[in-house]
């Protein structure tokens, strides 16, 4: 009889951990909301477990998630949606999700034509400078350091360990969980490849709950150029931000022991 009872126990106990595995991932389609066509190639990212996936020609999906979690929908030329993940939608499985096109609008580029005197000295005092700045141990760029210019190069390196760290710990001082993204967005390799072809950083700032300012104010305190912000992908602003804070780690941990 023994046998018996231990024999149900353990298969109770597979059915709810089987049934529990299930319940772990959402499943769906997503579509135009305007032609009702799936739409393939859709990124898909759970902000609660920072993992990522695509949808597939048919524009389906699944993805590992909880009652709670919010999914971010986003799609080049349509309007990006967050999905609250219910009850519902993982007893019944499969849901449609509709994402809308955005208007397509041309920005006006204002081109300023340089005016020559003729005088080298002054003419060459419009032109704009050529940024020389560099950074390393960024995805896409080579080396390993920080990043600095030929004419202070030491003065930029030396205010590097000690300012811009303390900036980002300031910004994300009451925010440990989104420090914690961080490191989880750097493992995931399908937020990685996400992030490699954007440069809008919206993905950037859903994650880690600041805005666009705020972000690009963290890489500039940390020392990055005003160039390498405006051309860096969303991956390359990743790595400078988490590359950052791992320093400051390092050096609070030296100003404590020396306490």
């Amino acid at each position: 009889m023994k046998r018996y009872l231990i024999l149900l126990t353990v298969l109770l106990i597979s059915t709810v951990g089987f049934s529990q595995e299930e319940a772990d991932r959402v499943l769906g389609v997503v579509i135009n909301a305007s032609t009702d066509k799936p739409l393939e190639s859709v990124n898909i990212v759970n902000l609660n477990q920072v993992i990522g996936t695509t949808t597939n020609s048919k524009g389906e999906f699944s993805i590992s998630a909880k009652v709670n979690d919010t999914l971010h929908f986003s799609y080049l030329g349509f309007k990006s949606i967050k999905v609250r993940v219910t009850n519902d939608w993982l007893k019944f499985g499969s849901s449609n999700i509709e994402l809308t096109e955005l208007a397509l609008a041309l920005e006006e580029v204002v081109v300023n034509q340089l005016k020559l005197t003729g005088y080298l000295e002054v003419d060459i005092a419009q032109v704009p400078a050529v940024n020389d700045n560099y950074r390393y141990s960024i995805s896409g760029l080579e080396g390993t350091g920080y990043e600095a210019s030929k004419e202070s190069g030491l003065t930029k390196m030396v205010g590097s360990l000690f300012n811009p760290a303390d900036f980002l710990h300031r910004m994300f001082g009451k925010k440990p969980n989104e420090l914690k993204k961080l490191k989880k967005m750097k493992e995931d390799d399908e937020i990685r490849n996400l992030l490699a072809s954007r440069f809008d950083r919206e993905m950037l700032t859903v994650l880690l709950q600041v805005d666009r300012v705020d972000l690009d104010e963290i890489v500039s305190q940390c020392n990055y150029s005003k160039g390498f912000i405006q051309t860096a992908n969303d991956l390359q602003i990743l790595d400078a931000i988490s590359e950052c804070y791992e320093e400051y780690k390092v050096l609070s941990r030296g100003r404590n022991r020396k306490i």
